[in-house]
């Protein structure tokens, strides 16, 4: 009998959740804004080359999703990558040392920022690409398996990609196949400049997942432990072999496409970005844990301290490695 899609809203995550998860998603959050926040900086003060699509606001979605996953389960990203990338766990001291350009880089310095990986957590790739980390994850999801291994994928994409065809050969393959792969879409309610309403008439993306008999849920991505819980259940079914899921997690990142300061499009106001920092994902689960005992003020503070101390320690470490040599211009270069 073929599975009847559906699509559910998931509210407030229960309060049951246990101390450990509320910590663990704190900190992958921390490390995230923190990163990513010296990253900006350092970019816009000429030191990184290139721009960067930095994932600030949107880190409820990353650490939610990676808190639920193993170590050999295995994530594609997008252009705006960082975030998945430490919270997967590939260290602050390779990534800053690729966002450099050196050598000690995750990708000895070759791949950057849109192209960061690191295949030995599982991290297959940001992707500078729209839509083009869907079918990687598919196709790995497919070899777990072929296989006949329990690991899983996980996809991140935004609203703009659901529009592009790589995305729908991928649902449509994950669907008929029923592999192991979630699909997750950080819907920050803007494909680059252009809002949503503006390049889709629906309102929930999730709807689409109907179309291939996979179901959905759709979770305040600046609410971590929804995000957790969702993800938890959605990969409790992939490892149970009943095939994919789609999560939809409404977020906003804070800062332009690329950039901190951005081009300064008029796309948004700032009352619309000053009222999602309202609702900061960070804030929240601080307030959270305070309330209900989970942390101390004080040990919230010694997280933010001790990633400070780890972050000042990679960038100087990035910029004291040395550059690609030229000699070396053809290794790890491919041709069929």
């Amino acid at each position: 009998m073929a599975q009847r899609a559906s699509k559910k809203s998931a509210g407030p995550a229960a309060n049951h959740t246990s101390a450990q998860v509320v910590r663990d998603l704190h900190e992958r959050m921390v490390r995230i804004r923190l990163f990513e926040t010296e990253a900006g900086k350092l970019m816009e003060a000429g030191k990184l080359p290139g721009f960067l699509h930095l994932y600030v606001g949107q880190e409820a979605v990353a650490a939610g999703v990676m808190a639920a996953l193993r170590d050999d389960d295995q994530i594609t990203s997008t252009h705006r990558g960082h975030g998945h990338a430490v919270a997967k766990g590939v260290s602050f001291k390779h990534m800053y040392a690729e966002l450099y350009g050196r050598v000690t880089g995750a990708c000895l310095g070759r791949g950057g920022s849109m192209h960061i990986n690191d295949v030995s957590l599982g991290m297959l790739g940001a992707n500078g690409i729209v839509g083009a980390g869907v079918p990687i994850a598919v196709g790995a999801a497919f070899a777990a398996q072929y296989r006949g291994e329990d690991n899983i994928a996980v996809t991140f994409f935004g609203d703009g990609a659901t529009n592009i065809g790589s995305f729908h050969e991928g649902a449509n393959m994950a669907a008929i196949l029923r592999l192991p792969v979630l699909f997750i879409c950080e819907n920050n309610g803007y494909a680059e400049f252009t809002p949503q309403s503006k390049h889709m008439l629906i309102t929930d993306v999730a709807e689409r997942a109907a179309s291939y008999g996979m179901p959905s849920v759709i979770v305040d991505g600046m609410d971590a432990l929804a995000v957790h819980q969702a993800t938890v259940e959605a990969v409790a079914r992939a490892r149970a072999g009943e095939g994919p899921m789609f999560i939809e997690a409404k977020t906003y990142r804070y800062y332009d496409h690329q950039g901190v300061k951005g081009l300064r499009h008029p796309y948004r106001s700032d009352a619309e970005v000053e009222e999602w920092k309202a609702r900061d994902a960070i804030d929240l689960i601080e307030a959270r844990a305070l309330s209900d005992g989970t942390a101390t003020r004080a040990e919230l503070d010694e997280t933010w301290r001790r990633t400070r101390d780890e972050i000042a320690e990679a960038i100087a470490y990035a910029e004291a490695s040395p550059l690609p040599d030229t000699a070396d211009l053809l290794l790890n270069v491919y041709s069929g």
